[in-house]
Order: structure tokens, then C-alpha cells, then sequence
């Protein structure tokens, strides 16, 4: 195996342990409500508890994976989740659920933003993008096969023995990060944190209209992936009727058109530039969820549709998140660690307050769900036009 192939394979799994803490349990959500007394919003904050944990402990790995190297704080990370996993299993009430989901995060976060602060030590332009599209591609198997375990897990030994399996998979991975992944970040390029740099670290960023523009794309995109998440399981079994199973089948084919689409990421940002791919696929999520939510609107619930739409919608999703992370790292490589924390914090941010906002209108007919994500469309066709007249700017001004 070449090198190039064994970092895919290695941060890929690595990167999927915090998926696989979202899309193992989601066939349980509503059997996870009724067993510890809760309701359907109850439920979704489990999950938007996770994203907003997720994204604000992404500000602390980052410069602590600057500071040290990318392993220690990676391997710390991945046993807080361990000790969430074990919590949520032994969760008697929804309370606890939530405070252990909430460590869970606080652990995983370590697993997203560490790898790609790899793949930005080893590769930089086209090779990032095709390495990061190749972390998704092994990735994937996670929110299309993980709901299908997590049925089988539940017709076999209940919702709890899923929060054991991801116990399982963190020691897996403390293990993999042990014995297959080298330290990327020699002694002399890391960069002691003090409050006096961090600070001007992030002044940097959050002052760049580029790198925030990109950041809030992909937020946005990650945000309505998020509101499908906490609603379809809802959706799926309670309007349309299907069985965990089903919920589980339909969940993967959606999942597998961002996927399939993240593949050709690297080739088109190639041949078109990766700006106008990003344009495009902004532009084909937008027009996809708007015509979806008149439909729906008007009256149309046809499961086949929405099924179909959303899967295009997704497909779009597929271009424009791996190209939009790296397109925002490559200017910061100094702070690549950094960098990829406070953008990967922002987004998980966005997912996690749109869904909370949406919570209390999702009724469990499909209508909610697809305007929060039409909703997502839209801020992320914004962030989209702001960046490219930020971008325009930069340009006259360097001339």
C-alpha cells in the first residue's frame, strides 16, 4: 500500500469514529424517547447537543495540535470518547444522555480536526483535495452502512449495545493512532501556544473575508445535512411508515450520492478551478431544495421525490465541502491547525443552532425539515456571492 493510499485509509477511519457516533443511533432516536420517557425534541438535542460540543471543542485541539504534535492530543481526545460512549450506554434518563453525548463530542472533535491538519503537513492544492476526498470516500461507510448496523444492534440487544460498539470502535482507533499513525508535525514547526499569538491567530481569520466566506459555505452545506439528521429518522417511520430497516436503507442512499459526489471533487477542481466547481454546486444545491420545499409546499409527498431530491441536494453537498476546506486552509498554513479548528468549529456551529431553531417546528411531516434545509441552500448561496466579491477585492487590490 503507498503511503499516499495508507494516510486515506488510516484518517479516514479515524475521521469517521465522530460520524459513527451520530449514525449508529439514529434508527433509535425514536425508540431512544420513549425508553427513557423523553419526546421527539428531547431527542433531537441529542444530537444538536453533540454538534455544538463537537464544534466548540474543535478550538482547543487545534492549537494544542500546533503546540505538541498532532498524535498526543489526538489519542487524549479519542479516550474522553471512549468515557462518553461507555456513559451513554449506561444513560438512565435523557439528561444524562445529553451530558454524556455532550463528552462524547468534547472527545470526537479531536478526530476531525487533527486529520485535517495532517493532510495539510503532508499535501497542499489538488494533492489536499484528492487525499481529503479520499478520508471522505472511507468515511462514507459510515452513514451508509452504520444505520444498518445500529438496527441490528437494536433487534439483537437494544439501543444501549450501539453506545457499547462505538466504545469498542474509540479503543480501535486509540489503537490505529498508536501503531499506523506518524507524528506529521516535526518538533521544530510547532508553535507554543500563548494567548498573545493565539489571539492574533484568530484576529487573522475571522479578518479574512475568504477564509469566513469558505468557512460559512461549508457550514451552511454541514448545517443541513445536520437538520436531516435529527428529523428524517422521524420522517421516515413516522409519516412514510418505513421500518428502522428502511429508515436505515433510505439514509444510506442519500449519504451515498454527497459521497460518490466528493470523488470527483479533486478532478473537477482540476480541469474548471475550484471556484467555479464551488459556484456550481452552490448553485445546484440552492435551486434543488428551493423547487423541493414549493413542491412540498403545494402539497406534493410523494417519498420517492424527496428521496431523489435529496440526493441531488447532496450530491452538490459532495463538491463543495471538501474543495471549501481546502480552499480555506491553503492561505493559513502557518496555522493550519488553528485554521482548521475555528472552521471546523464554525460549522459545526451552524449545524447545531439551525437545529436547535428548527426543532420546535418539526411537526414529523416532511414539510420542516426540507425549509430548514431549503433555509441552509440559501445562507450558503450568500456566503457563496459575499466570498467571491471578497475574493474580486483581494485581486484588484494585489494588482
Amino acid at each position: 500500500m503507498s503511503p499516499f493510499l495508507r494516510s486515506a485509509v488510516v484518517l479516514g477511519l479515524l475521521c469517521a469514529t465522530g460520524p459513527l457516533a451520530i449514525d449508529m443511533y439514529l434508527p433509535a432516536l425514536p425508540r431512544i424517547a420513549e425508553s427513557l420517557g423523553g419526546t421527539m425534541a428531547g431527542a433531537q438535542l441529542t444530537i444538536s447537543a453533540y454538534f455544538i460540543a463537537y464544534g466548540l471543542a474543535q478550538m482547543a485541539y487545534g492549537p494544542m495540535a500546533d503546540m505538541v504534535g498532532r498524535k498526543p492530543p489526538l489519542i487524549a481526545g479519542l479516550a474522553l470518547f471512549l468515557a462518553g460512549s461507555i456513559g451513554c450506554a449506561l444513560a438512565p434518563d435523557m439528561n444524562w444522555l445529553i451530558a454524556a453525548r455532550i463528552l462524547q463530542a468534547l472527545g470526537g472533535a479531536a478526530a476531525m480536526v487533527i486529520p485535517r491538519a495532517i493532510i495539510r503537513d503532508l499535501h497542499t492544492g489538488a494533492q489536499a483535495t484528492r487525499l481529503m476526498a479520499l478520508v471522505m470516500l472511507i468515511v462514507s461507510v459510515s452513514p451508509m452502512l452504520a444505520p444498518l448496523a445500529g438496527s441490528a444492534i437494536i433487534a439483537l440487544a437494544g439501543w444501549r449495545a450501539i453506545f457499547a460498539v462505538l466504545a469498542i470502535a474509540a479503543a480501535l482507533s486509540i489503537a490505529v493512532t498508536l501503531l499506523l499513525q506518524p507524528e506529521t508535525l516535526q518538533p521544530e514547526h510547532r508553535v507554543p501556544v500563548r494567548l498573545s499569538a493565539l489571539s492574533r491567530g484568530v484576529r487573522t481569520l475571522v479578518t479574512d473575508p475568504v477564509f469566513m466566506g469558505l468557512t460559512f459555505v461549508g457550514g451552511f452545506g454541514m448545517a443541513s445535512f445536520f437538520v436531516f439528521l435529527a428529523s428524517a429518522s422521524f420522517v421516515y417511520t413516522g409519516h412514510y411508515g418505513l421500518t428502522p430497516t428502511g429508515f436505515s436503507l433510505a439514509f444510506a442512499i442519500n449519504a451515498a450520492g454527497f459521497f460518490a459526489a466528493s470523488q470527483l471533487a479533486a478532478g473537477l477542481g482540476e480541469k474548471y478551478g475550484a471556484e467555479r466547481v464551488v459556484t456550481w454546486a452552490v448553485t445546484g444545491f440552492l435551486l434543488t431544495t428551493v423547487v423541493l420545499l414549493v413542491l412540498v409546499s403545494s402539497g406534493v409527498d410523494s417519498f420517492a421525490l424527496l428521496v431523489a431530491m435529496l440526493i441531488c441536494a447532496n450530491a452538490c453537498l459532495g463538491l463543495v465541502i471538501p474543495t471549501v476546506m481546502v480552499m480555506a486552509l491553503d492561505d493559513h498554513g502557518d496555522i493550519a491547525g488553528l485554521a482548521s479548528s475555528l472552521g471546523g468549529m464554525l460549522q459545526m456551529l451552524c449545524g447545531g443552532v439551525l437545529t436547535m431553531l428548527a426543532g420546535p417546528f418539526f411537526d414529523g411531516t416532511p414539510r420542516p425539515m426540507v425549509g430548514a434545509i431549503a433555509l441552509a441552500a440559501v445562507l450558503a448561496f450568500t456566503a457563496m456571492r459575499l466570498t467571491q466579491s471578497a475574493r474580486a477585492r483581494r485581486i484588484v487590490a494585489a494588482a
